[in-house]
């Protein structure tokens, strides 16, 4: 078993056939419930930093329960380390700014989805960037934002579910 602190080395998680990757996370919280939820799917999870709290906090561990011991995972110290190893991946950008509503996407294997961080999601000048794609959640009422948690797990079980649920 791997250390809660050390993840996989990130090589190890090339071209799985989904990947939910963190950008900065600010929430222990939201982090130990997409795990959960990345176990629950056996979907890997890339964490970049950096990030306000230790892996080890307990809110995490709380929130993810005892499948941390599951989870197939790495931690990046920065995008430039993410974009390094994982770059030539499709990446799949979420946020209220994204171009294509999430149920319509064609999710392909490998795609990367990437979330950013709870309070200001992801650079513009990533969305921007014409050689990435990027997704919303239509929402219709009186909130800016979903919680990241929810939306990973929203998203995650609607690309498994176009790309076909696993037997």
């Amino acid at each position: 078993m791997e250390s809660i602190l050390t993840g996989q080395d990130a090589s190890k998680l090339l071209k799985q056939d989904l990947t939910i990757a963190l950008f900065q996370p600010e929430i222990p919280g939201n982090v130990g419930s997409i795990a959960r939820s990345c176990v629950a799917t056996n979907t890997p999870l890339i964490i970049v930093g950096p990030i306000p709290f230790e892996i080890t906090h307990s809110r995490l561990k709380r929130a993810g329960l005892d499948y941390w011991q599951h989870l197939n995972w790495c931690y990046l110290d920065t995008q430039e380390e993410f974009f390094e190893i994982f770059g030539s991946q499709r990446l799949v950008l979420t946020s209220v700014r994204g171009n294509y509503s999430y149920h319509e996407f064609h999710f392909s294997k490998e795609d990367i989805i990437v979330f950013g961080r709870e309070t200001r999601g992801l650079d513009q000048d990533l969305i921007d960037d014409p050689s990435h794609q990027s997704i919303f959640i239509p929402m219709w009422g009186k909130t800016r934002s979903l919680n990241i948690a929810n939306s990973a797990t929203t998203v995650l079980y609607e690309a498994h579910r176009r790309l076909g649920f696993p037997r």
